[in-house]
């Protein structure tokens, strides 16, 4: 065993099953609005289904491999394998509870009933004949499951995450229907395209609102006039959602990419989800039916994909969700003849979602009106799928200015997005660079290239999050604005190295990974560490959505052993045990779960005072440190710094929406000394507090 993994480590995967836990803390707590809980159970979902999909699937491939290859792993597979498997069910359980004994019942409080089959009235009844025969019928998709031939196995694919219903048959002049037994018929739900809650007309005072899949249920009578129809059993199937393109060195990327998309589709099975009141007679056939194993097998509740519960209707009941918040201005770009103008002067950050993202779309499009421009460069990782940044970049191309956007198509499960931005982009004449066979480039970059007196100047943005419109209302993320030549000028050979100008480009100021970002990280690591034993101050605050590199945490304990004080806030995977006796005991680590999904990455070294403030979109990963593309920039404006600094306080001394991270993995919330502090929330207030005295000063 290797000697980092001698010292205390939290398992990955269960370390993120914590944090799906702290989703669910949510959904429980009654202090938040209930059609937030509401959407924490579709988060919870969503992030579960995307387990399974991706970690879950990459652990039962390892167990695919002979015995003398899985024997260097510091794990078991299969024991493993198992934990997740009870503690998933444990969470859908609670999920299940949540539901149906909280969240259900308050919603009929709120004169919204979520009806069934078995509970509709008359006029109910007449409504949901005719929106099925007109909606519903015409995108079924019925098959008959007589028997497992190998014909008939070529119809039975189940679409990856697709919901179907398993539905008991018996014939109607089968008098003795114990002996004769049921047949079974395969039947889609199909939801995309058809909404998956359907409001139907209001009685006695209530809304009322019904699953798709209740619609269906309601009448397979219509389906099948000639039997008598018994139940009908949800099913899904997850399969293997990641192309293992990461470890490939050679060939074409971008046809790799288009050619495996398909294999979302056909992957190995990593789920199969079916309701727990099924007759373990009937698992145990569409386990043989669709060539299952024990281990895909999962038990689940009546429905599934509950992630669409972020759909659920919410008939204008706007005091039971949050509050909205005003987007905050920023003075210095509004009170300026340009963005450039502002940026030229100083440093300008933007903090997501509290102040308005169409500054980014603004810097993109007064950069493609502006004859001065000579040049622009972006990354895109992520984009919307109505994207204005690409719009505003194609909008630039047909002016004439040159622009070079390189485009991850690497990007999990936005592969065939962003190939098909990619190609409008090349269409308009977008000079388009595609994914490195061996690394992701996950840096969030822009840079525009203005002809001035003294020469050409460099405009860059820096930022944590994507250059996507919609996550950024919902995730929280800096912007940094800068024509400093120290770090414009750096992202341009950034730039160089993606397009092959430099194949080894040399950083003074930012952190570059695969370069020398892992090492400046121990370096700073170790001045903190060299600091403490010299009896200095010292300290370090870290921010970041996943910490895992096992080198990186191995310097951390080594600089808690030397006293370095430590402030870990962890929003997901976290494999530092903090606190532990002999090895982390100078170490605290805090998850912030609320509102908006933490997004930021900044890293704060005591640095003897002087407080040195990297801000970057890379975890503490093995991948991010080593197999990406990775953009750590220094914060060198005072003001700017500050603001960063005084965040993170903010964040440290949440006691409303902070959980403890331990060993135990307790979730425990943070002790409520003193008033209550919401760190989202007062962080809000302190922005809008600075933007109207911002706004005061340039106004004077």
């Amino acid at each position: 065993m290797s000697e980092e993994r001698l010292s205390p480590w939290q398992n990955r995967e269960l370390s993120w099953l914590s944090f799906n836990e702290r989703v669910l803390q949510e959904a429980q707590d009654p202090t938040v609005p209930i059609f937030e809980r509401l959407k924490f159970l579709a988060i919870y979902s969503s992030n579960s289904d995307e387990f399974f999909r991706v970690r879950v699937a990459s652990l039962r491939s390892l167990l695919r491999l002979k015995k003398k290859t899985t024997k260097a792993l510091q794990f078991n597979p299969s024991k493993l394998l198992r934990e997740i498997h009870r503690i998933v069910t444990a969470q859908q359980e609670r999920f299940g509870e949540i539901l149906r004994r909280q969240l259900i019942p308050q919603l009929e409080e709120l004169g919204i009933r979520l009806i069934n089959e078995q509970n509709v009235s008359a006029s109910q009844a007449v409504f949901l004949r005719s929106y099925f025969e007109a909606e519903v019928r015409p995108h079924l998709e019925l098959i008959l499951l007589k028997d497992t031939s190998d014909q008939q196995a070529e119809h039975l694919f189940l679409k990856n995450q697709k919901i179907y219903l398993i539905v008991e048959l018996w014939e109607k002049e089968t008098h003795d229907l114990l002996q004769a037994g049921p047949t079974f018929a395969l039947l889609n739900i199909p939801s995309p395209p058809l909404d998956r809650f359907i409001s139907v007309p209001a009685e006695h005072g209530h809304q009322a609102v019904i699953f798709l899949d209740d619609v269906i249920r309601l009448h397979l009578g219509l389906l099948f006039p000639e039997m008598e129809v018994g139940f009908a059993y949800a099913v899904k199937l997850s399969r293997d959602a990641d192309l293992y393109l990461e470890d490939e060195f050679s060939g074409d990327v971008v046809a790799k990419i288009r050619q495996s998309l398909r294999k979302r589709e056909t992957g190995l099975p990593s789920r199969f989800l079916y309701d727990l009141q099924a007759p373990y007679a009937l698992v145990a056939y569409l386990k043989q039916v669709f060539s299952l194993h024990d281990e895909d097998l999962v038990p689940g509740g009546r429905y599934h994909n509950l992630n669409d519960l972020m759909d659920f209707p919410r008939f204008g009941l706007t005091e039971h969700s949050d509050p909205n918040l005003p987007v905050l201005p920023h003075p210095p770009f509004n009170q300026a003849s340009s963005m450039f103008e502002a940026i030229r002067a100083k440093d300008q950050m933007l903090h997501f979602p509290y102040q308005s993202y169409d500054y980014v779309v603004q810097f993109l499009e007064q950069a493609a009106n502006d004859p001065s421009v000579q040049e622009i460069w972006i990354t895109l990782y992520r984009v919307a799928r109505d994207s204005s940044i690409v719009q505003a970049l194609i909008k630039a191309a047909r002016k004439g200015i040159q622009v070079t956007a390189f485009v991850e198509v690497k990007a999990r499960f936005d592969e065939a997005q962003n190939l098909h931005w990619a190609d409008q982009m090349e269409a308009a004449g977008v000079r388009t660079c595609y994914s490195m066979p061996h690394l992701k480039v996950h840096a969030k970059l822009a840079l525009v290239g203005r002809g001035e007196e003294e020469g050409l100047r460099y405009y860059a943005y820096l930022s944590t999050g994507n250059f996507n419109e919609k996550t950024a209302a919902l995730y929280t993320d800096l912007g940094l604005f800068t024509a400093d030549p120290r770090l414009a000028e750096e992202v341009r050979q950034v730039f160089g190295y993606l397009v092959g100008e430099m194949p080894d480009p040399v950083f003074e100021h930012l952190l570059v990974a695969p370069f020398e970002m892992r090492q400046a990280f121990y370096d700073l690591i170790a001045y903190e560490q060299t600091q403490a034993m010299a009896g200095a101050p010292s300290g370090i605050t870290l921010k970041m959505n996943s910490l895992e590199d096992p080198e990186i945490i191995k310097r951390l304990y080594e600089a808690s052993q030397a006293g370095v004080p430590m402030r870990l806030l962890i929003r997901g995977i976290c494999c530092l045990v903090p606190g532990v006796h002999g090895w982390s005991e100078t170490i605290e680590a805090r998850s912030i779960v609320d509102r908006f999904l933490e997004h930021a990455r900044v890293y704060q070294f005591h640095d003897n005072g002087k407080q040195k403030v990297f801000v970057a979109s890379a975890d503490w990963m093995t991948r991010n440190l080593s197999r990406r593309v990775e953009v750590a920039f220094p914060l060198y404006d005072p003001e700017v710094k500050q603001q960063v600094v005084e965040m993170l306080e903010m964040q440290w001394a949440d006691n409303t929406k902070a959980r403890l991270l331990d060993a135990a993995q307790s979730n425990t919330y943070a002790e409520r000394a003193g008033d209550n502090l919401r760190a989202q929330k007062a962080w809000f207030e302190v922005l809008k507090e600075l933007t109207e005295e911002a706004t005061a000063d340039l106004s004077a």
